[in-house]
């Protein structure tokens, strides 16, 4: 019989129990550890790594209140909050089970305990501590990718109007939990609006997970978003858990929501209604704990009233509902993007010094820029990597290509080529993913994860 690749140990003032315990364990599991007194736990936890703590609630004679149990399992969730301590006692108390299950307690075993029961107890807090871990790393994955982006796209709000009442706004909600939409056209900075929110709210040492409804293909929604478990369908080898369960705790970001099909927007409905899900493949369900913010550049009441889109989603998503301008609703606000974006780009490509002439800025206050803040910062890098002086022209900034000098000439890298052409391919669309995504005959969704890849 093949044993579970895990590491148990086992705390318990009876010799007899620990013996019983290393014994038939040690049948099931490759490392049991036992140990008589509770005063060793900081020392044992901190040299290793255990997927579950069985502890005793009792050590002292006569007292059978349970809090010397719960007093260990409280240190041993300071040390890992990830912890999974499996509490057990002579004395079959059910207040007793119920407020160490409160007090942090993945299960309760009373003495003496039935095998069969004890294994399939001991099988699930396993898979359990290997969720949780996962879940830990990919959230600490994803938070410092959402630092790195932070780092590049932070928000410039500049000092417009149309901008300080958004950021008022924002300023109100952030620190509750409302459920916030954001509405605007492509390339206002939607999703850099949404970590703002994040950055700004009570969850901001949490995780923020960003999906992109408009990329995600249907018939992956419901692994993506809700996870599965092992054997769920065929390429399922492993547990995994969905963005939902990675971002409790934190912050949800769902971009171009109003792309998802009426089947998809019943299913996130229930979620947010029931704050519950389920992995694919799996009985059990998970509770979550999100703050969810949403965006999208269509029209809901319009989708609403044709029957596109739910409007008890609407009323779900949208307790908060901010507008954010077109940058031609905001010109004062382009100098300051502007030389962000130089700054930025001179960095990267090692350019350093480079300036915009007087007429340069002028001519891109007065452009209307229809791709908005995205077109901007594609033509600020187009220009950064072109300009071979100090000084930016407007020519640069604003040059057409054909389609012959698309192409780096000195070099036959397929991505390196793939990416200019995506770039120009923008800016001769003027940030309009429909028009580009035609343009460079792919779907939007396969323009999207291009640009992805690419970091545009």
């Amino acid at each position: 019989m093949s044993k579970t690749n895990a590491n148990i140990l086992v705390i318990d003032d009876d010799e007899d129990i620990l013996q019983s315990m290393r014994l038939f364990l040690a049948l099931h599991f490759d490392r049991i550890t036992v140990d008589k007194n509770p005063g060793m736990i900081p020392n044992l936890i901190q040299r290793t790594n255990y997927d579950v703590v069985i502890l005793d609630m009792n050590f002292t004679a006569g007292i059978s209140s349970g809090n010397e149990g719960i007093y260990w399992m409280n240190k041993i969730l300071e040390h890992d909050p990830a912890a999974i301590v499996i509490l057990m006692t002579a004395y079959g108390d059910i207040d007793l089970a119920v407020r160490a299950i409160r007090e942090g307690a993945t299960d309760f075993i009373q003495k003496p305990w039935n095998e069969e029961k004890l294994l399939a107890t001991v099988h699930t807090a396993v898979k359990l501590r290997r969720s949780k871990v996962e879940i830990l790393n990919l959230r600490n994955k994803q938070k410092h990718l959402s630092e790195n982006i932070d780092r590049e796209f932070r928000l410039i709000t500049g000092s417009s109007p149309a901008m300080k009442h958004v950021m008022d706004t924002i300023n109100k909600v952030a620190t509750t939990d409302a459920n916030v939409l954001l509405l605007g056209e492509n390339g206002t900075g939607k999703e850099i609006m949404a970590r703002e929110i994040h950055k700004r709210s009570l969850r901001a040492d949490e995780v923020f997970i960003s999906v992109d409804m408009g990329a995600l293909p249907e018939t992956l929604f419901e692994s993506e978003m809700f996870g599965y478990i092992k054997g769920a369908f065929t390429d399922a080898h492993q547990d995994r858990p969905g963005r939902f369960e990675i971002a409790s705790g934190g912050t949800l970001f769902l971009d171009e929501i109003a792309n998802l099909s009426l089947t998809l927007q019943s299913k996130l409905l229930s979620v947010l209604q029931n704050r519950t899900i389920s992995r694919i493949g799996s009985t059990q369900y998970i509770p979550i704990d999100i703050r969810l913010i949403s965006a999208t550049n269509k029209n809901l009441d319009r989708l609403i009233r044709t029957d596109e889109f739910r409007e008890d989603l609407l009323y779900r998503i949208n307790t908060i509902q901010i507008e954010i301008p077109p940058l031609r609703d905001r010109k004062e606000d382009i100098p300051a993007l502007a030389n962000h974006f130089l700054d930025l780009y001179s960095r990267k490509y090692g350019k350093k010094d480079l300036l915009f002439t007087p007429s340069v800025m002028k001519e891109m206050e007065n452009y209307s820029w229809p791709g908005n803040i995205r077109e901007l910062r594609h033509n600020i890098e187009k220009a950064v990597i072109l300009t071979e002086s100090k000084s930016i022209k407007p020519e640069v900034i604003f040059k057409k290509y054909s389609d012959e000098k698309t192409f780096n000439s000195a070099s036959f890298n397929l991505e390196e080529n793939e990416r200019r052409l995506i770039i120009n391919a923008l800016a001769l669309n003027k940030g309009n993913m429909a028009r580009t995504a035609r343009k460079l005959g792919v779907s939007r969704k396969t323009l999207y994860n291009k640009m992805k890849k690419f970091n545009l």
